[in-house]
């Protein structure tokens, strides 16, 4: 379907007969690569599933299928009447902000970007935190000396992501080699697990034997082709140990279930403000996961010295290097 028949759809949808909301119900606007893409969206849903089972009430989603249908979505939920609209991903950023200036009295919140406007709440994450904590397992973990990185669309936010984990890899021994490929330069690279399993195939053939994967959908492909391969993928977003028990070394989360489900609760609450809200370990905004499906991988060292790294991040008595801000990565 084209993107203005799907956009015709979506106004057809919003306005069927008896779907007007109840005053500021809230509203959930994907990114590209589905609802169940088993990572960004994935976690999204959880934390607006988690609202209606903590509190009775309803909200209303929508996926979008490429960028260009994300405004269409914004403004029509912004004219029912919804509150506030949670636009997930960075690639929604014009589009919130078109939708905020047209509609001032609606509450707009963005997760993963920052968009600057008075009825807008942004959300971002110190990737490079999270990212660290899995950089140091995997230097922990190899057996190879050598470990991988592969991102989706290459842009700061993915290089924040790198550099940490690069960090993190260090902070156990210089001499660990971190090989890294991104999978695109458009948002498409989020949503293209062949390319991620052919990426994650090419840094095997190289000697990694553990691999992150910070690709949205894209890193579905990377955590298949590690565990076909014998080796070790590392999860981000959700948690994406269960997807190859055993294989999984962890999953770093970034908690996008948290800021879904606290934008919700404070408009119920009457407690929802705008500005931006940045989350990393300190606040809960990250974190990496520990159960069944990965618990004989974790030595007691790993973990001890994980969560020492997670303490003093967390303290300030360690920083994590900031590439979006700092221009580079020191490594």
């Amino acid at each position: 379907m084209n993107t203005l028949l799907r956009a015709a759809s979506l106004v057809a949808a919003l306005l069927v007969p008896g779907l007007t909301p109840a005053l500021a119900e809230p509203a959930l606007v994907y990114s590209v690569g589905g609802k169940f893409d088993g990572s960004f969206n994935e976690a999204a849903y959880r934390g607006a599933e988690a609202f209606r089972e903590k509190t009775g009430e309803s909200y209303r989603d929508f996926e979008i299928a490429r960028d260009a249908e994300s405004l269409p979505a914004l403004r029509n939920f912004a004219n029912r009447g919804y509150a506030p609209i949670v636009a997930i991903g960075f690639n929604q950023a014009s589009a919130v902000g078109a939708a905020a200036k047209a509609f001032p009295e609606a509450r707009f919140s963005i997760v993963d970007m920052v968009v600057t406007a008075p009825n807008v709440r942004s959300v971002t994450f110190r990737e490079q935190e999270g990212a660290y904590i899995a950089g140091l397992l995997a230097a922990m973990a190899t057996k190879t000396g050598t470990i991988g990185f592969v991102g989706g669309m290459d842009i700061p936010l993915i290089r924040r992501f790198l550099c940490g984990y690069r960090q993190g890899a260090a902070s156990v021994s210089e001499d660990v080699r971190v090989l890294f490929n991104m999978a695109g330069d458009t948002p498409a690279a989020f949503a293209d697990p062949a390319r991620g399993a052919e990426l994650a195939r090419s840094q095997i053939a190289r000697g990694a034997d553990v691999i992150i994967q910070a690709a949205g959908g894209t890193g579905i492909g990377v955590l298949q082709a590690v565990a076909d391969a014998g080796k070790l993928g590392i999860g981000t977003d959700s948690n994406q140990n269960g997807l190859h028990p055993g294989k999984v070394l962890t999953s770093i989360r970034k908690r996008v279930d948290a800021a879904v489900l606290d934008n919700f609760l404070d408009e119920l609450s009457g407690e929802w403000t705008p500005g931006v809200h940045v989350l990393g370990l300190k606040e809960g905004g990250m974190d990496w996961v520990i159960d069944a499906n990965n618990r004989e991988l974790i030595t007691a060292d790993m973990e001890a010295a994980a969560r020492r790294a997670e303490e003093d991040i967390a303290a300030g008595r360690a920083v994590v290097r900031d590439i979006a801000q700092d221009g580079t990565c020191p490594l």
